[in-house]
């Protein structure tokens, strides 16, 4: 117990200071800043969840009291909290009937991971901007900035004949900025939900190589998210025409899901290919489409996802452990 404490402070110092290092506002700083989590999955992953709960609260406690308690609000919020959740509910199991464990599954775990994501957004958001209006202001603000570069990088003469003027319209541009600033949270949460289950697996895997994972590897292809989360995507859908932070916690809520569909779609893709000829032509081609498409493939992925988890057609599970 007390190791796992030892281990626990550790791990949270360690995260901690990549997470402070972004305050240097470096190519280098924000690499080691999107380490931060590591420490803490890592710990709670190998040790338990009260390592990691002891992680989060003394990097917590290391930044608001070394650099700023804002600072340190923020790690917690956003940083500190979601990977401890995600390493308790990792090794979540009860036991059965023969005296093995069942293992909290996947795609339950999956669904948490994309709620995690947008919870943590909404919560960093209301502790930068606890009033509404100033954070839809920076929104719209950086939104237009955005919107004001591409116009620039944009070819400067229109085609001849066309009678169209150098640059759009300030209106127009002003209208794609606030529909930009509309969605900013969903596209921000997709992000945060494919980082953190991108550090959950890494920290199993690193977790698992030095052979103190208490959980067997799991079935990844086999992953699917329950019924109940499609529900939960409707309802986002719907919250996120609603004013205030309401709203932009059903935006965030409907973009970290979507990501959390399209990762199950990319499972099914997997899982259905499986025992085919080809299949690692067929699983490169996908990615590469993934790639070049810069993620705009990413929609068809949660689609795919969506209808996996509607229609329920995966093979039988017997057949699900072949690879």
């Amino acid at each position: 117990m007390v190791q796992s404490l030892g281990i626990g402070i550790g791990a949270g110092l360690v995260s901690a200071l990549l997470f402070g290092v972004l305050l240097k506002a470096t190519p280098l700083a924000i690499v080691l800043y999107l380490l931060a989590p590591l420490p803490i999955l890592i710990v709670g992953l190998g040790w338990s969840h009260k390592a990691a709960l002891t992680a989060a609260v003394t990097g917590t406690l290391a930044l608001a009291l070394g650099v700023s308690p804002f600072l340190g609000l923020g790690f917690s919020a956003y940083l500190a909290v979601p990977a401890w959740w995600l390493a308790y509910l990792a090794l979540l199991g009860r036991p059965r009937a023969d005296g093995s464990l069942e293992w909290y599954p996947t795609g339950r775990l999956l669904g948490w991971t994309a709620a995690t994501a947008a919870l943590a957004f909404v919560a960093i958001a209301v502790i930068a901007s606890p009033n509404y209006d100033a954070f839809q202001t920076q929104l719209r603000e950086m939104s237009g900035s955005l919107v004001q570069l591409q116009t620039r990088s944009a070819p400067d003469t229109p085609p001849a004949g066309t009678g169209q003027t150098e640059t759009p319209p300030s209106d127009q541009k002003t209208e794609v900025a606030n529909a930009l600033a509309r969605i900013a949270p969903a596209l921000a949460t997709q992000g945060l939900a494919l980082l953190l289950t991108l550090y959950l697996w890494a920290a199993a895997r690193i977790v698992q190589v030095s052979g103190r994972l208490p959980r067997p590897w799991p079935d990844l292809p086999s992953t699917m998210m329950p019924r109940t989360v499609l529900v939960l995507l409707a309802a986002a859908v719907i919250l996120g025409f609603l004013p205030g932070y309401a709203g932009v916690l059903g935006m965030a809520l409907a973009g970290s899901l979507s990501a959390a569909f399209a990762l199950q779609g990319l499972c099914a893709f997997h899982d259905r290919s499986r025992g085919r000829t080809g299949r690692g032509a067929l699983l490169f081609g996908l990615y590469l489409i993934v790639f070049v498409t810069q993620g705009i493939a990413l929609f068809a992925l949660t689609l795919f996802g969506i209808a996996d988890t509607a229609l329920n057609l995966r093979r039988p599970k017997e057949g699900a452990g072949r690879s």
